[in-house]
């Protein structure tokens, strides 16, 4: 049985049968998120839908997924309209009205906010990345290799996947435990295996995975689906001083109806031949650790 990224504690009293049923209490309530996008849904209904008291469900909620229910449909609707700006000609103001937002000015700071550009940039990406044959992704990992007998700085790892698995592999560090807008760092291998991350800020992040098939357009990389694999470290990583606390281990599974969505770019794709040249004028340049600390 597959497992969701975040589970609630063993303990006496949380027997299998009973974790089993709070995931399947999540998985109603988040399926009800996905059939009513453009409508309210309070704490209150969603409890309802899950058969538990308010303060319980989003305990359990919040345990299962890593955010408050809130959080998740939120996401939800941000993930509904990237599909929407990327797979239909709606303009971005039908999609912010198609999914139930009432102010168009919250939608697109809400969107530029954790999916880490812009409507109308998003637009811009794809149709960059639509003229191009899709190059290697993997210059980050070929640098990671060439560090893997220096001493032990950043953020390093192991990346576990299925036998089956054939495609490129893309590690972010965020502060929060949803894949959303840009990560503070990130690595990208093309085979399971070790990771370093050279460049991390001091702090405290999750570290998340997402293994996608090969492709053959960049643009299918905006909007992963079949396939993907996705997992998370078990324990949150401290960098105190530039050094991980201690190394992070992710295997890599197929998505669960419980795992919130990928709002963020996959980082190389902005940095592909072309794209930074057309959209510099928007300020699409993410900058480096490095850039940050002289900046400051």
């Amino acid at each position: 049985m597959l497992q969701p990224i975040y589970q609630l504690p063993s303990s006496p009293t949380h027997r299998p049968a009973t974790l089993d049923s709070y995931s399947q209490a999540v998985e109603r309530v988040i399926y009800t998120m996905r059939a009513q996008l453009s409508e309210p849904l309070c704490l209150e209904e969603m409890a309802e839908i899950a058969y538990l008291s308010p303060y319980h469900f989003n305990r359990v909620f919040r345990t299962i997924t890593g955010i408050p229910p809130g959080e998740f449909l939120a996401a939800l609707r941000l993930d509904a309209a990237k599909r929407l700006l990327l797979t239909t000609s709606l303009s971005a103001t039908d999609v912010c009205f198609e999914l139930g937002y009432i102010s168009f000015g919250t939608f697109t700071t809400r969107f530029k906010q954790r999916v880490g550009v812009s409507p109308l940039h998003l637009r811009q990406l794809a149709s960059v990345l639509a003229r191009d044959a899709l190059p290697p992704l993997d210059m980050v990992s070929r640098k990671a290799k060439r560090l893997v007998a220096l001493p032990a700085h950043g953020v390093s790892g192991t990346i576990t996947t299925p036998r089956s698995f054939a495609g490129t592999i893309f590690i972010g560090m965020f502060p929060r435990p949803i894949p959303q807008s840009r990560p503070v760092a990130c690595a990208t291998i093309t085979a399971p295996g070790h990771f370093q991350i050279p460049l991390a800020p001091d702090g405290r992040y999750y570290v998340f995975a997402a293994g996608v098939p090969e492709a053959r357009s960049a643009l299918s990389y905006l909007l992963p689906e079949t396939g993907m694999l996705v997992g998370v470290a078990a324990q949150p990583v401290v960098v105190c001083d530039g050094q991980a606390s201690a190394p992070a281990e992710v295997a890599l599974r197929p998505r669960l109806p419980s795992d919130p969505p990928i709002l963020g770019i996959f980082p190389p794709l902005l940095a592909l031949p072309g794209v930074v040249r057309s959209l510099t004028p928007f300020h699409m340049v993410v900058p480096t650790v490095q850039d940050k600390r002289s900046a400051s």
